[in-house]
This record gives C-alpha cells, structure tokens and sequence, in this order.
C-alpha cells in the first residue's frame, strides 16, 4: 500500500510529554498558527480562539489547574483552544442586530448548547490541524483534556468572558534527540467503523475489543477493582479529578442554557 509524507507523519505521532528544552522557532509557531487557521470551519465562521502561552507563571498555574500534571509546566509552548461565540455576539450587538431582530418580530437570543457544539467543532478541528503541523515540524504534542476542570480559576486566569470555553490545550516542544518512540495499541477498526449505520456489540465482540487491555489487568490495585472494567470506570468516571470536571461543566454551561 502507497503511504505518503502526509499518512506517515500521523502515522508516526505520539503523545509527547517530555520536550527538548528549547523554544519553537518564531517560524515555526506561525506555521501552525496559521495551519490551524486553515482547519475546516463551520460557514466559514472561525468559532474559536487560540491563546499562545509562554510565560513561565501561567504555565505553573495550569499544571496545578489541569490534575497537577507536572510536565505542562516544562512545556516550551502551551496553546489552548477556545470556543468562541463572544466576538461574533459582540459584533452583532454593535451592528445593532438587536433592533433588526426587534423590527422584525423575532427575539434577540444569545448563543445556546447547538451553537457551543459547533464552535467545539471549530476548535479541535484547528487543534488537530497544529497537531499534524508540529508533528511535521519535529514538534511533539499533548492533548490536556483537564483544561476542562476548574472553569472559574481558568476564566480568571485567561480572562475569558461567559461566551468563551476552554475546550482544548495542547503542549508543543521539539522531540528530544534520545527519545524512542512508543505507540499506544488502538481498538481494531472492525469495532469502530461501521456501515452506513451503528452496530451495538455483542458481548462476544466487547470480550474481543478490551481484551488486551484486560491483559494489563493488576488485581493489586488501589481501586480494589476486580476486573479493567471497573479500574477504568474508578480512574475515569469517579476519582476526583472526573468529578471536577463534571462539576465544572455544569458551572460553564450555564452561560450556554
């Protein structure tokens, strides 16, 4: 099978968590800058921001903020992505669309859940894009997903008004020049892609999907779990962490109701 320069750079990706200490080339950030401005975009609307962070302190406090993951903080870039309606609603404010909505007998709403999702879109859209890009470039990345937790420490340490989410972090640095690189085992496609409509899995096919995860099952584990299922389910639903980001999703989401 054919494999291009494109196929095999994300083919050779993997989430990187320790970077040569070296700053990203000014050229190199406006590279994936402008790759990420490039991404796909729903009506051509770009429904989201990015915020370049650099400064040492920030990149502290989000280490703490997002599950106290240490190597955020040795990262030479952290970009975060933001769903954005805030510029699009301040735009229609000053163009007065309030007073054409008012002549024309509909009411003036502001953003809600359905225009949230579709700036998510946007912005993991634009995200991957930076991804692909770095990987390209010799720049390795992390997705943090944690940049979902503590939404009013984020608000206030980013300055984000109530129509702006942080729903995207990555951190980029160059590949160090000792690394080897590991890849995590993916779920066999048969168990992901379907055709033309959604297969549920039998039980047989679920045995079959997670059973080399069971392999690495420890049934001397600190959640007291007796199978992956149940390890997993304690780590990723229940634990503190899981809990803070469901609480701090709903406290986000009441700028979108």
């Amino acid at each position: 099978m054919y494999i291009n320069e494109v196929v095999e750079t994300m083919n050779n990706r993997m989430s990187l968590r320790k970077y040569a200490q070296e700053d990203i080339m000014d050229a190199h950030l406006d590279i994936l800058l402008e790759c990420a401005i490039k991404a796909p975009t729903a009506g051509n609307q770009m429904l989201y921001s990015i915020l370049t962070i650099k400064n040492d302190e920030t990149k502290e406090k989000l280490s703490k903020t997002c599950n106290n993951q240490a190597f955020i903080k040795k990262a030479p870039l952290v970009l975060i992505f933001l769903a954005d309606y805030q510029k699009w609603f301040d735009y229609f404010q000053q163009k007065n669309v309030l007073e054409y909505a008012d002549k024309k007998g509909v009411s003036f709403k502001g953003p809600d859940q359905s225009h949230l999702l579709l700036a998510i879109e946007d912005a993991m859209i634009a995200a991957q894009n930076v991804v692909i890009a770095g990987e390209s470039l010799n720049i390795g990345s992390c997705y943090i997903g944690n940049i979902l937790e503590n939404y009013e420490k984020h608000k206030e340490i980013l300055n984000l008004p109530d129509w702006v989410l942080p729903i995207g972090m990555l951190t980029l640095g160059y590949y160090p020049p000792d690394l080897k690189k590991s890849f995590s085992k993916r779920f066999d496609k048969s168990f992901v892609v379907f055709e033309e409509q959604y297969k549920r899995l039998s039980k047989d096919e679920l045995e079959k999907m997670f059973s080399e995860k069971e392999m690495t099952f420890n049934s001397n584990n600190p959640y007291k779990a007796d199978n992956m299922a149940q390890v997993f389910y304690a780590r990723k639903f229940v634990s503190e962490s899981s809990q803070e980001m469901v609480r701090s999703v709903k406290e986000a989401m009441k700028n979108w109701l």
